[in-house]
């Protein structure tokens, strides 16, 4: 494993950010787009990402959705990760259910998260 993990989780927010970093067992770069974000700034983050694992994980709500289809099109490699819609936010998603979405991803998590639930 490099010094810089070789997989990156895409999320919208600070909040989404720690609430992944609470379940992620390995080393996993997370990186905000705070929001919807620009063509440029797209681009930025899709061209420092080149030969790494790229996950999207958004919010399941409009500007999710939003986000979700400008990495669909501009970075089409990408996996993208879903939250079941009646958490809404990644941020108030449970745990539980967060440490499951990653596993699926083969992102490895504190297996305590999976025991609850």
């Amino acid at each position: 494993m490099t010094e810089i993990g070789e997989k990156v989780i895409i999320v919208e927010g600070t909040s989404d950010k720690r609430k992944v970093q609470s379940v992620l067992k390995e080393q996993v770069d997370i990186i905000c787009t705070n929001g919807t974000i620009g063509l440029a700034r797209l681009d930025e983050i899709v061209d420092s990402l080149f030969n790494r694992d790229v996950y999207i994980l958004v919010d399941a709500d409009d500007s999710g959705d939003k986000l979700r289809k400008q990495f669909k099109r501009e970075f089409p490699e990408a996996s993208h990760l879903y939250i079941d819609k009646m958490y809404r936010e990644v941020a108030t998603a449970p745990e539980n259910h967060l440490a499951t979405v990653l596993i699926g991803a083969n992102i490895d998590v504190h297996t305590e998260y999976l025991e609850k639930g």
